[in-house]
Order: C-alpha cells, then sequence, then structure tokens
C-alpha cells in the first residue's frame, strides 16, 4: 500500500494553494486535525503513515530529541529550541501529550512546577532520531553534536 502526501503545487511550476481557515474559537484538536488534513492524507492502516502524523509535525522531533535526556521543564524546551514560540511549544507539547507521548508532571508548588517527559510510546522514537542523527553525519555532512541551542550559543561566547 501507497502512503499519498499531499502539500500542495511545487512552488516552482504554480503558486501553492492556500489552507482552509481555522475558526478563532476552533478546538486545540479541530486546529491540528485541519492542518494535519491539509498537509497529509493518512492511510489509517499505513503505520507509515500514521507515525508519519504524529511526527512530521515542525518542531516535533526536535522536542522528542530534547526530552530524551529525562524530564525537563518548559522554559528549558523553549531555551534549546531557539526560535519556537511559546504558544507553538506549547500546542505541540499539548498534541504529544494527546498522543501519549508526552507525560506531563505537574507539583504543587508556589509557583507552580510543571515538567515533561516522554512515556514509554515517546522512547520507543528514539531510534527514529539516531538512525537520523546517523544518516545526517554520514549522507549530509552534518557533523554537529545537535548540542541544544543555548549550548552552542555559550559555547561560541566563551571560546
Amino acid at each position: 500500500m501507497q502512503c499519498i502526501v499531499r502539500t500542495g503545487a511545487s512552488p516552482r511550476t504554480a503558486t501553492r494553494p492556500r489552507p482552509p481557515a481555522i475558526a478563532p474559537d476552533a478546538s486545540v484538536q479541530a486546529r491540528l486535525h485541519l492542518v494535519k488534513s491539509w498537509t497529509m492524507a493518512v492511510d489509517d492502516t499505513c503505520p507509515v503513515c500514521r507515525t508519519a502524523d504524529i511526527v512530521c509535525g515542525k518542531w516535533t522531533l526536535l522536542l522528542i530529541r530534547d526530552l530524551a535526556e529525562g524530564h525537563t521543564r518548559f522554559c528549558e524546551l523553549e531555551r534549546s529550541l531557539g526560535g519556537i514560540s511559546p504558544r507553538t511549544l506549547s500546542l505541540r507539547l499539548r498534541a504529544l501529550e494527546e498522543e501519549g507521548i508526552v507525560a506531563r508532571q505537574t507539583y504543587p508548588e508556589v509557583p507552580p512546577r510543571v515538567e515533561y517527559a516522554l512515556t514509554e510510546k515517546g522512547r520507543a522514537l528514539l531510534p527514529i532520531i539516531e538512525d537520523m542523527r546517523a544518516y545526517g553525519t554520514a549522507w549530509l555532512d552534518a557533523t554537529g553534536d545537535c548540542a541544544p541551542a543555548a549550548e552552542v550559543e555559550l559555547s561560541v561566547v566563551t571560546a
């Protein structure tokens, strides 16, 4: 069976069609469903399509990579993923939590402390990230250590 990915026309040959409008009062789940349905035609019986439906969101694999280190707070994730907006980070974490990939732990402290960690289902995605690291090194001449953005900036400043 073949997975079909629909992303619009190639920018070289035509203008890309505009996605449907999202109602301002739509729930997060409804928004994610609309975005997913616009970008991919998913065959619910194909394991590759189902996995791609979850992990192909922007920032998702980088979030999983950073959560592989253990329990992480929101602000730490925001720092490690330089360029992600707090809203996008919040939406991605919520979507991953709904999929059972990320667990959210709230501590009854003042101020409240929230930590995120990968579940068993989330840790099962780590070999994909390791394979991507190996592919990038072997085929794309990417030789970085995949350190979070904040650590890379610090090493440049102190060098």
